[in-house]
């Protein structure tokens, strides 16, 4: 048990713990992603004076600025160190809650102005993590046993950020809502309460720092400034062609990037879910904490999907699911609808276990953080692409439904991701059958 759930290794220092970039790296990880303002986003920004499309569209700066800088910042982690665009990475998360803190509320033009700086350099701090902190991590390990510990570390982290987001998800919610901070005797301002997970995540941002600081890394070769930024792009350029030429990493990046595309535009809208549902605000966090409880058991799930079926069999499956729950998201049901909610929510852990571990046996050494930026660059991209199509779709309907407009909304993303899904596996299998018919 204690190797399986891999929680008592980390905390023994064992196994593939013993080697201090993997320990380090479960702590970044958690303490970067289980940010506490998460179950209470949307309405964060709507209750600072934002429309829900504007939200929406930040959404899609926030996916664009990564895809510029997905990559680039993958090759650099390869060519100039990775440590260094970790900590790069959460420097840059601590301006961000900065810029959120001293946020004017209802401040028009200038508040606009902050939110949309804010957006990039989030943007820009998910794309100096991605790849680099996965890559310092996997290269500690003894080549002999690798896979099999990687995959002890990959389930770990996903365990340990779920406990993460399930203390985080919580009190994130607790802290926005006034009412339930006046019950313990703590009277605050409205705006003040709303601030409150924010100055969390700061505090998160800050050991971030002083963690990825810690993390020891081989020196890179020496050279020039110029000629590294050359040496990052070509790199970029050959592992960007290999991925998407070679049809084994194609597949699975696009499968992936559909189904996750569509499922974390919802995750990050379903405060605005919640509300809909009738949900009151205090309980927001206890979902985001019980959707954290369920990670505890997607990396088994995931493991046994991936060891029975093919990373696209995974996928599969995986799509047919999120019909499933996004279908049984359209009738709003008072309360109900958390469950169909959460199911939506839990595959971004089953896509991205499947795909890390597809890529992870891909990949060569040299290039194993830029063929994880391409991932991470083709998946936000896939999810720029869902918010933009979401939020000019609510802004149409808006003309014409008014204040049922998200509920409309909510119910046309259905057809249209069912097309989009059988018409990829579909020319998945056809081209299988006509390789296969040729070899």
């Amino acid at each position: 048990m204690p190797h399986c759930w891999g929680v008592l290794s980390l905390l023994r220092r064992s196994g593939p713990f013993v080697h201090r970039n993997a320990r380090l790296y479960v702590l970044f990880t958690v303490l970067y992603n289980a940010r506490a303002y998460y179950p209470v986003l949307a309405i964060f920004f709507t209750d600072l004076g934002l429309t829900l499309e504007r939200f929406v569209f930040l959404n899609l700066v926030w996916a664009l600025s990564i895809f510029v800088l997905e990559v680039p910042s993958g090759a650099l982690a390869d060519t100039i160190g990775r440590r260094k665009l970790l900590v790069f990475a959460a420097l840059l998360m601590v301006v961000e809650m900065g810029i959120l803190l001293l946020a004017p509320q209802d401040g028009g033009a200038w508040l606009f102005g902050l939110c949309l700086l804010n957006r990039v350099l989030s943007g820009a701090s998910e794309a100096a993590a991605s790849g680099a902190d996965e890559a310092i991590a996997y290269e500690s390990l003894p080549e002999e046993g690798r896979a099999a510990a990687w995959d002890e570390v990959l389930a770990t982290v996903m365990r340990w950020r779920a406990a993460g987001f399930l203390v985080v998800m919580a009190l994130g919610g607790l802290l926005y809502d006034p009412s339930w901070l006046a019950g313990l005797g703590w009277e605050l301002p409205v705006a003040v309460a709303h601030r409150l997970p924010v100055a969390l995540v700061l505090m998160q941002a800050l050991a971030c720092v002083a963690i990825a600081w810690r993390m020891e890394e081989a020196p890179r070769p020496a050279g020039r400034l110029g000629e590294r930024c050359a040496a990052a792009f070509h790199l970029t350029m050959r592992t960007a062609a290999r991925a998407f030429g070679t049809r084994a990493i194609a597949v699975v990046i696009v499968g992936g990037l559909l189904i996750d595309g569509v499922a974390r535009n919802f995750a990050t809208i379903n405060s605005q879910y919640y509300r809909l549902i009738g949900v009151p605000e205090w309980a927001f966090g206890f979902i985001g904490a019980a959707v954290g409880v369920t990670g505890f058991f997607v990396p088994t799930v995931a493991r046994r999907l991936n060891e029975r079926f093919s990373p696209m069999g995974v996928l599969g499956i995986a799509a047919a699911v999120g019909v499933l729950g996004l279908g049984a998201l359209v009738p709003a049901w008072p309360w109900a609808g958390i469950l169909p909610a959460m199911l939506v929510m839990t595959l971004l852990g089953v896509v991205g276990f499947t795909v890390s571990r597809h890529l992870h046996a891909s990949a060569e050494s040299s290039q194993r953080a830029t063929l994880l930026s391409v991932k991470g660059l083709a998946f936000n991209l896939g999810y720029g692409a869902c918010s933009l199509g979401f939020s000019g779709m609510l802004a149409g309907l808006r003309e014409t439904k008014g204040d049922e407009a998200f509920r409309v909304a909510l119910g046309w993303q259905v057809p249209i991701f069912a097309g989009v899904i059988l018409l990829f596996f579909g020319w998945v299998a056809l081209s299988s059958r006509r390789q296969a018919e040729r070899g």
